[in-house]
């Protein structure tokens, strides 16, 4: 599409207003017209797309308004007497969408369906979950019928590792007459995704946008001053994809940019937008944007100033102190800035009217701690009206909430901080506290919100100004650096259309900071979207149960995760090519004029090979002894560790008959709880001594473990032990077995010695090509591997995922070789998450069958609850007897399970958590919320959550055809024993 300076023509303007004609006798110009703002092209497009029967994958930027084209959808649907479901990634997007949808077609026509909330299910329009609609695929749901239209907004969420594989089985499995509006953020392969959905869902435009409708500059806060990033007028839309500080693997292959096309292709239309925008993409050069020099020379000398702190005086001395307090020093930086506090950059942003603004703080108690020093600091962001009105919303909003509840809930300082103007947002407050702040925020009331990262995921709360603390983030194992695709979600939030000219992305001087690298994160939109499927145990029956087992592993084959697999195989197969002609080329280098240095690399590698072994089997044989010895020990067993983290005596408190490795529960002698491991040890242990652990004793009680780590102490100072030997130096029983392995040792440096090629005066040249060549051969024959495996891998998951439901016997066959599903197989098929086979064999070998109703309740916690890693510790005694012989039942199942998945090499199911049994059990009792939460590290946001999954699984058991009548009636009653209080209160409804 060519563009012409100058007024269009008249035969142009003639054209277009023909078009603008035609266009306002349809469903989309009747739409347009309601609406109090020009469509932009892409969503036009979008939008004509759906209007003539396709479906549509549209890729925009965060703000760009693509959710225009999952409303005229819903439009569509309701002209033409047909039903829309619009489906999100999370609960508090699909409340605020509900209330969105109600307020503009009336709450008689929009309905809400998630885990644990029903609201008018069978209206024409029904925001849900996407897991809702997963399940009302599987149990062929009524409500389905006259379903026109899916709205799947935040698709790209089907790359999310635990949960994404939703997204495609609602893809793959709606009916084939139902259109499909995918709304995803940019991403970097729309097009590969796009190509997908066309051959699974048929005819697919792939709309993509780069074009922010608000301008995003970008800066950096240098103390208290705000520092522009590039050196020149840059926003957003003219930053190059590989700027400064960009790695250049992250360039696009221009060997694939010739087969992107704005023709029609094989019936599927690419628009014009997205044509440029690719082409944007993969250009490689183009214009670069300087980055600030006075940040680069702020770097500098930052860099000079910890240098000389290090370097500049006490030689080795110094050194070897620096070396031991390496961590320390990381995180203590020396900067010739001095850091702005969290009040101070709020007070910044408000003189450079950036406010409201968002302040992304990966941490939960980094955000209450950010409302807590605006608080002491006297910040007031809010005029006395408006501290009315927000006190008054925020009074109407919680007149639910016990009056017992609020303190516990931090009522009081929440509500100070709103009405000041500024409050948290994260997922450990109660729901209705963050709908609140939503609102207030969207509504310019409230000026600061101090956020994690879960508000990005698509909850409608833009601003004028987004500020990133830091650049890195804990990912649940490891401190870790964000990647450009999540930079530009979290800053996407910048700009309100309608509200402001421009919008601000800030990120905050810290020490260490690279410009340069913080400009590649904000000049690079590389966020491919790759597939988390893969078939599950309740996947696999439903399917097996719907078309059979030879029908559903096609249906499998057909799945994103299969598609992008088959693509890449092409791509490995060239890689192999090269590489074998580059092997040849070694191999012709590495000959060797006085024999067959192929024969004496051999003699080498197998050397090397026995050297190793040998020492492996040394280590498995410590390993072992260490092993044992660990299982050995009791209660109250007093060792002695004499080297690494945890040197010193312990006391050991519980250990776990069931682990695959013994790792004991130990008190160490400065009062810490540890899990010891064979890894924390260099040798086998044995008691030094014994010690009586009272029964009284509580490990989350500073008080007990001080008692008993005293005892410990005084114990050993009676005994007096003697330090046992080394036993880094024993054979741990490999006596027998060193002089076979020694004497072939020996005899391969005999055979080394004797070859005509050990002579040769190049012998070391020919060896460096011969190892070179070994490394490739092994690459290559692994690229060959990677074919393989590649070829079919979701289907042979499938097989592996049948044969264990076999095991089970979920699966039978049939005298004429049909695979046909068993009474327990059924049950199965509607029980859906993570630990789907282990809930189902609960049911089956009785764990439920004496439980009350909140002993039922307690129980169904420990197989949705997922606990921090470092808040696994003992296992608590249990509330009854019948929950503790449950729980013995249900720990059973998960060990037996694990072990069979091991077997067929499937990703083992997580292991039962225990952690929320008491708190649920005192819940279900009808406990306050303070009493329940006492001696734990919930936060009553993460309470209510989990309660609100604990109710959607009780549900779900309550809705299984086959299960007894007196089990299914006391799920419904634990249902009701949960949801009360704070559990059973929304702002929606």
């Amino acid at each position: 599409m060519s563009s012409f300076p100058g007024s269009p023509s008249p035969s142009e303007r003639y054209q277009a207003a023909a078009q603008r004609a035609a266009e306002a006798k349809t469903y989309l110009g009747t739409f347009a017209g309601s609406l109090n703002f020009e469509l932009d092209d892409f969503q036009r497009e979008a939008c004509k797309s759906l209007q003539e029967g396709r479906g549509v994958l549209v890729a925009a930027p965060t703000g760009a308004g693509k959710t225009i084209v999952g409303e005229f959808a819903i439009f569509l649907a309701l002209q033409r007497g047909l039903k829309a479901f619009y489906t999100t990634p999370i609960k508090a997007l699909s409340n605020q969408k509900y209330s969105e949808l109600a307020e503009k077609y009336g709450a008689a026509n929009v309905g809400l369906l998630t885990g644990d909330t029903t609201i008018n299910g069978e209206a024409p329009v029904v925001v849900m979950t996407t897991e809702v609609l997963r399940n009302m695929l599987y149990a062929d749901s009524e409500t389905l019928s006259d379903l026109g239209f899916v709205v799947m907004d935040e698709v790209h969420y089907l790359a999310d590792r635990f949960r994404g594989a939703v997204w495609e089985e609602v893809i793959i499995h709606l009916p084939s007459e139902v259109q499909v509006a995918s709304l995803s953020a940019t991403v970097s392969n729309a097009e590969e995704f796009g190509a997908w959905l066309d051959t699974v869902r048929g005819d697919t435009d792939v709309i993509v946008s780069e074009h922010r409708p608000v301008p995003l500059w970008q800066h950096v806060m240098v103390g208290r001053e705000i520092v522009d990033l590039f050196a020149g007028d840059t926003t957003f839309d003219e930053i190059a994809p590989v700027a400064p500080g960009a790695q250049e693997t992250d360039a696009p292959d221009l060997s694939e940019a010739g087969e992107v096309s704005s023709e029609p292709s094989n019936g599927r239309r690419v628009s014009s937008k997205q044509a440029s925008a690719t082409k944007v993409r993969q250009a490689v050069t183009g214009p670069e944007f300087e980055v600030n020099p006075d940040l680069l020379a702020m770097a500098r000398s930052e860099s000079r100033m910890n240098m000389n702190g290090r370097f500049g005086h006490g030689g080795r001395s110094r050194r070897r102190q620096d070396r031991n307090r390496d961590e320390r020093q990381q995180s203590e930086q020396r900067s010739p800035v001095r850091k702005a506090s969290r009040p101070q950059v709020i007070e910044s942003l408000r003189r450079q009217d950036l406010l409201p603004a968002i302040t992304f703080i990966f941490s939960r108690a980094g955000c209450d701690g950010a409302v807590a020093q605006c608080a002491a600091s006297g910040l007031w962001l809010t005029t006395e009206r408006e501290q009315q009105i927000i006190a008054q919303r925020v009074d109407e909003a919680s007149h639910e909430i016990p009056a017992d509840d609020l303190d516990v809930l931090g009522f009081w300082g929440w509500r100070d901080g709103l009405v000041r103007g500024f409050a948290a947002h994260h997922a450990g407050m109660l729901p209705t506290f963050k709908e609140v702040v939503e609102k207030l925020f969207a509504d310019g009331l409230v000026k600061a919100v101090f956020a994690t990262e879960t508000l990005a995921l698509g909850v409608n709360m833009p601003a004028r100004c987004v500020v990133l603390e830091k650049l890195e983030k804990f990912n649940g194992e490891a401190h870790v650096n964000i990647t450009a695709g999540e930079y530009t979600q979290l800053t996407g939030r910048a700009g309100r259309r309608g509200i402001d000219v421009e919008g601000h992305a800030v990120v905050l001087w810290q020490p260490g900071t690279d410009p340069a690298a913080v400009a590649g994160l904000a000049s690079r939109r590389t966020y491919p979207l790759n597939s988390s499927f893969r078939p599950t145990y309740n996947m696999s029956i439903n399917l097996i149960a719907q078309f059979g087992r030879v029908r559903a592993r096609e249906i499998l084959e057909s799945s994103f995760a299969q598609f992008q697999a088959d693509r890449s195989v092409v791509g490995l197969a060239r890689q192999v090519r090269g590489r074998e002609e580059s092997l040849a080329g070694y191999a012709n280098s590495m000959s060797c004029h006085l024999g067959d240095f192929t024969e004496y690399a051999k003699l080498r590698r197998e050397l090397s090979d026995a050297e190793n072994h040998a020492a492996r089997d040394h280590q498995r044989a410590r390993k072992s002894r260490v092993a044992d010895s660990l299982a050995r020990l009791i209660p109250g067993d007093v060792i002695s560790v004499y080297s690494g983290r945890l040197a010193g005596h312990a006391v050991v408190l519980d250990v776990d008959p069931n682990a695959r490795e013994p790792r004991p529960s130990v008190l160490t002698q400065d009062n810490q709880l540890r899990r010891i491991g064979v890894h924390d040890l260099d040798g086998p242990v044995s008691p030094v001594t014994r010690i009586r652990i009272p029964k009284s004793f509580n490990a989350k009680v500073p008080k007990s473990r001080r008692d008993l780590a005293s005892s410990m102490r005084h114990a050993i100072s009676e005994d007096a032990p003697q330090r046992h030997r080394n036993s880094r130096h024993e054979d741990f029983g490999l006596g027998a077995r060193l002089p076979d392995q020694e004497k072939k040792i020996a005899d391969l440096r005999r055979a080394l010695r004797a070859h005509p090629c050990h002579g040769c005066s190049e012998r070391e040249d020919h060896a460096r090509w011969s190892e070179r060549w070994w490394k490739l051969r092994k690459e290559t024959d692994g690229l060959v591997r990677q074919i393989q495996g590649r070829t079919n891998t979701i289907a042979k998951t499938f097989d592996r995922v049948c044969e264990v439901l076999s095991v089970y016997g979920y699966l039978e066959t049939n005298d004429a070789g049909d695979v046909t599903i068993s009474a327990d197989g059924q049950r199965l098929r509607r029980i859906y998450g993570e630990k789907d086979l282990l809930i189902s064999q609960s049911i089956r070998q009785g764990a439920i069958n004496d439980l009350d109703a909140a002993e039922l309740a307690s129980f169904a916690s420990t197989l949705v609850y997922q606990a921090k890693r470092e808040d696994r510790g003992l296992r608590p005694k249990m509330p009854t007897v019948s929950l503790e012989t449950a729980v013995d039942v249900v720990v059973r199942e998960w060990s037996r399970l694990e072990d069979t998945e091991e077997q067929h090499r499937l990703p083992l199911t997580g292991e039962p958590e225990l952690g929320l049994m008491w708190p649920m059990y005192k819940w279900a009792k009808g406990r306050h919320l303070q009493e329940v939460l006492s001696g734990t590290d919930l936060a009553a946001g993460d309470f209510v959550r989990w309660a609100k999954q604990v109710v959607d699984l009780l549900d779900q058991l309550a809705k299984i055809p086959q299960l007894d009548p007196r089990l299914a009636r006391i799920c419904r009653e634990a249902i009701d024993l949960v949801r009360r209080g704070v559990v059973a209160y929304s702002t929606v409804a």
